[in-house]
């Protein structure tokens, strides 16, 4: 099944503690020409202060784990959908968790897309191609200085 051309090149943020799974999306997303940029985050902490930092662009996506050291993905989740500054970008789930209280969790802390580990990467890249083509072409953002 071939996936439909980019829609757009996102500015995406990976938050993943696995290196093999963050070089593994990464890749994916790099060789269907989903993304322009790809900075990845190891932890929520990590995934804050780049989100926080004024002088960095906010991304179009994130791509969040939700087991990780220190803020884990439903900590980080909960906290993005909550800040007025970070609420708007899209969030998509990407975990080794199929447990129920996890999916039903995450849609209920407003992640846009829940996708299991191992993943086909081609249902992924469509994913967040199609979060991109609703979202990002109807969300009205709220004014942002310096950004």
């Amino acid at each position: 099944m071939t996936v439909p051309g980019p829609i757009r090149s996102l500015g995406v943020l990976l938050v993943e503690d696995d290196a093999a799974d963050a070089m593994l999306i990464e890749e994916a997303l790099l060789d269907r020409g989903s993304a322009r940029t790809i900075t990845r985050a190891v932890d929520g902490v990590a995934a804050l202060e780049y989100l926080r930092d004024s002088l960095r662009r906010l991304p179009d996506l994130i791509i969040l784990d939700l087991n990780m050291p220190r803020l884990n993905g439903r900590e980080l989740l909960h906290v993005l959908k909550n800040d007025p500054e970070l609420q708007q970008i899209p969030v998509v789930v990407l975990t080794t968790s199929a447990a129920p209280e996890d999916i039903t969790s995450s849609y209920r802390h407003h992640a846009n897309a829940y996708v299991t580990k191992p993943v086909n990467l081609d249902d992924f890249i469509r994913a967040a191609r199609s979060i991109d083509a609703f979202y990002l072409d109807t969300v009205a953002l709220p004014p942002h200085e310096g950004r």
